[in-house]
């Protein structure tokens, strides 16, 4: 796993954890991670980040709308 380094203003009061939540999720909610590699980006089991992820306003199941429409027409 890559290592990255930021630098943020002092006036975002954000911590490390914070930061790396808002990371993980929002990679999530793209579809670039799993949710377990999303909560190993955060830190966290993949309970505790599920359970998180309602705060960030990401839902838990990532699935497109059109995908939804298309199994309804299928079934």
């Amino acid at each position: 796993m890559k290592t990255i380094t930021l630098t943020v203003p002092d006036s975002l009061d954000i911590d490390n954890k914070d930061l790396a939540m808002l990371v993980a999720s929002r990679l999530y909610e793209q579809g670039k991670l799993s949710l377990g590699q999303a909560a190993e980006v955060a830190g966290l089991t993949k309970r505790t980040f599920a359970e998180l992820l309602g705060t960030y306003n990401v839902s838990l199941f990532n699935y497109p709308a059109s995908d939804l429409e298309s199994d309804i027409a299928n079934a």
